[in-house]
């Protein structure tokens, strides 16, 4: 692994330096297209490594009449770390490469930053409540900045992610949000409504993934040791309605509600298919 990161990153490095310095959008997205493929070939030599040493047993189902020509939006719950990796070792040239929203802060981490700018990975900057209140001319921003990034997104087939949680699950968090679901957090539905809305009838369907991990959620660092004994991945393909991508989250109220309605029969759904995946006993 060490030698595909020595030789992989220089290469991808250089060619978001070329893209960062020459801005001429026709050579950016010629760029674009070249580092996606160093990307892919990148992940594909992880996945490589890893099954090799079998440090990440991957059984995933559901994958069948998936193609790298269509637009995907990727839903999933987020347990850990390692879900990034099982994510990319399910869908690396399966399906066009995963784009995740990432916290504006992010840009400025080492190398990281600069390949993740330069593979169009959209950065987000998150207003609290109170920040709005005293600056009220930032409202909207969040959005606008989503939908600048799905503005690129249409021109090649992309698959964007998005974590609905928002972050990963831990008890304690489970804990503090009195999540009415046994293996969830709640979902924010507010990313994947906008998400919908910018990207309009672009996205062919809804990839509905949800990750278990039975031996109990692992680290970066079980993974680098061989602890992981079994990960199951379930794919559920979904149509979007056309209801889901015509109105607005942010002004509609009745919208709003109807769509917060259909992500919690989505997520009562994956939290039961969890329970199973885990081994629970039906009730």
């Amino acid at each position: 692994m060490t030698l595909n990161v020595l030789v992989m990153c220089p290469v991808l490095f250089v060619i978001a330096i070329v893209k960062f310095l020459l801005p001429v959008p026709a050579l950016r997205r010629l760029l674009s297209r070249l580092m996606t493929a160093v990307a892919e070939t990148w992940i594909g030599n992880n996945n490589a490594i890893f099954r090799a040493f079998g440090v990440l047993p991957v059984e995933a189902r559901g994958l069948e009449g998936l193609t790298t020509g269509e637009w995907y939006l990727v839903v999933s719950n987020h347990r850990s770390w390692v879900d990034i990796l099982v994510l990319q070792s399910v869908f690396n040239r399966r399906i066009p490469f995963l784009k995740f929203f990432l916290k504006q802060q992010l840009v400025w981490v080492p190398f990281l930053g600069l390949a993740w700018w330069a593979l169009d990975f959209p950065f987000m900057r998150r207003y609290t409540a109170a920040h709005l209140a005293k600056h009220p001319e930032d409202r909207g921003k969040d959005l606008e900045a989503t939908r600048r990034a799905c503005e690129k997104f249409r021109l090649i087939p992309t698959s964007v992610m998005n974590f609905v949680e928002g972050t990963r699950y831990t008890p304690a968090k489970h804990a503090a949000l009195q999540s009415p679901y046994k293996h969830l957090l709640p979902p924010r539905p507010g990313g994947v409504a906008f998400v919908l809305s910018a990207m309009g009838g672009t996205l062919h369907s809804l990839l509905d993934v949800t990750i278990a991990y039975p031996g109990g959620t692992p680290s970066l660092w079980d993974l680098c040791c061989g602890r992981i004994r079994r990960v199951d991945v379930d794919v559920r393909r979904r149509l979007l309605e056309p209801w889901l991508c015509e109105g607005d989250y942010g002004e509609d109220e009745a919208y709003r509600e109807r769509f917060k309605r259909w992500l919690a029969d989505l997520w009562s759904e994956k939290d039961a298919l969890l329970g199973q995946l885990l081994g629970e006993a039906p009730r």
